[in-house]
């Protein structure tokens, strides 16, 4: 042993291990339990649970509870001027789209919702709650509010099909819509359905979108893992003008 691998931490080690493995491995391959780390390289769980986590830390890796741990995909870039739909910002990556529907329902709405739609206070609306996968990993946790005209895609596949394309069938066109971005720290729910720490940080959007004729029609916050997804902005620079 060499006097750098005395002072090398072991967590260290396994991780750049790792890390030589999982560039041979695909997308969604296993890799090693704690339980075969910790006897590979001979150190306790949590030393082996610290190297994984620095992997799922840096979008290399994901989580699932009571299955393993798994090589993660390339992280997903989304231009801000555009918002294409889940399923179809998927598909056109070459990665299979899929959602588990944790919610579908209509209910009164709250005062911030029917703020939002723009509709007269304790008007109906749906809520849609979904977790939406790429290629089987766990990217965004999604909450929507509809107005109670959108009510219709409830009947709709929502697990393996587009809620955009559910109501254009119905005769309702997303056409705008306003986004604000932020950073907030992951809850316990988060955490449960997305495969990552508690407290850990996501990117939230929430945007509200309008119809095609300029009335509001949906509300939704999306909250994304940022190992594995990206939003990008194009602007033009703003001059200062010249004093006179």
């Amino acid at each position: 042993m060499t006097s750098t691998d005395r002072f090398t931490p072991r967590y260290f080690a396994i991780e750049q291990a790792l890390r030589s493995r999982i560039a041979a491995l695909q997308p969604h391959d296993a890799l090693p339990s704690d339980a075969d780390l910790c006897a590979e390289f001979g150190v306790s769980r949590m030393t082996a649970r610290a190297a994984v986590q620095k992997l799922v830390q840096d979008g290399l890796v994901y989580r699932e509870s009571g299955r393993g741990t798994f090589v993660a995909p390339p992280i997903i870039d989304r231009q801000l001027s555009n918002l294409r739909g889940f399923s179809a910002e998927m598909s056109a990556r070459g990665l299979l789209p899929s959602s588990t529907a944790l919610e579908t329902r209509i209910v009164a709405g709250s005062d911030a919702q029917t703020q939002a739609l723009e509709v007269p206070e304790g008007s109906n609306v749906v809520v849609i709650r979904r977790i939406r996968r790429a290629d089987g990993a766990p990217l965004v946790l999604d909450r929507t509010v509809l107005s109670e005209r959108c009510a219709g895609v409830l009947e709709a596949d929502l697990e393996g099909g587009s809620l955009h394309e559910a109501l254009i069938a119905q005769g309702i066109t997303p056409a705008s819509g306003t986004s604000t971005i932020t950073a907030e720290l992951a809850t316990d729910d988060d955490a449960e359905h997305l495969s990552v720490k508690r407290r850990s940080p996501l990117l939230v959007e929430r945007r509200l979108i309008r119809d095609s004729d300029g009335v509001a029609m949906e509300w939704t916050e999306s909250r994304y893992v940022p190992e594995r997804y990206s939003i990008t902005a194009q602007f033009t620079v703003e001059l200062p003008q010249k004093s006179r």
